[in-house]
């Protein structure tokens, strides 16, 4: 004899059950994690649909010119340089052959459609007057201001449906806000 209300039980924890898989399991988007090196600490982080930029804008360290530098993430969470536009040349800086297209914007030198893949990396801060700043769907953070002269890994991940859901609700406390 069963007791009342066991398949119920039963009809109630297998769709529960597919659920929570379902919530670990399903991709649910990318994020950039910006971390310091030595201790590893979150310095930032931005969820990131693919394909989706953030740019990276600095101050020359020899000639004092601007500088930005726009990544993406693709579907596995891999970092990629997009494009890079500056005022002219400088020490370190150019078009290589193969690796995008030179245009000119203005006044700025633009290599576009570039797609090339950086991976994880690690950019030593500058100082203030370096001003490395990251921009993100409009919000800038100065990196320089807080870390000036730390190393910091740039690393791209993807991320499960749960953790989109719960950071929809409860943002990191390292994702900045407008």
């Amino acid at each position: 004899m069963t007791r009342p209300g066991r398949k119920t039980w039963v009809f109630v924890s297998v769709p529960a059950l597919f659920a929570a898989v379902a919530l670990a399991l399903l991709p649910g988007g990318l994020e950039l994690r910006v971390a310091t090196v030595r201790e590893g600490g979150p310095v930032l982080v931005l969820p990131l649909a693919p394909g989706e930029r953030f740019t990276l804008h600095y101050f020359h360290s020899v000639e004092d010119s601007p500088i930005w530098e726009e990544h993406s993430l693709d579907r596995q969470g891999r970092i990629f340089v997009e494009e890079e536009r500056y005022l002219k040349v400088g020490a370190g800086m150019g078009y290589l052959p193969g690796r995008g297209r030179m245009v000119q914007r203005g006044e700025f030198e633009v290599i576009e459609d570039m797609h090339s893949p950086t991976g994880d990396f690690i950019l030593r801060v500058g100082s203030p007057g370096v001003a490395h700043t990251i921009v993100w769907r409009g919000i800038r953070t100065n990196l320089s201001a807080s870390h000036a002269g730390r190393a910091v890994r740039f690393r791209g991940r993807r991320t499960v449906l749960w953790e989109r859901l719960y950071r929809s609700f409860f943002p990191h406390p390292k994702t900045p806000r407008g």
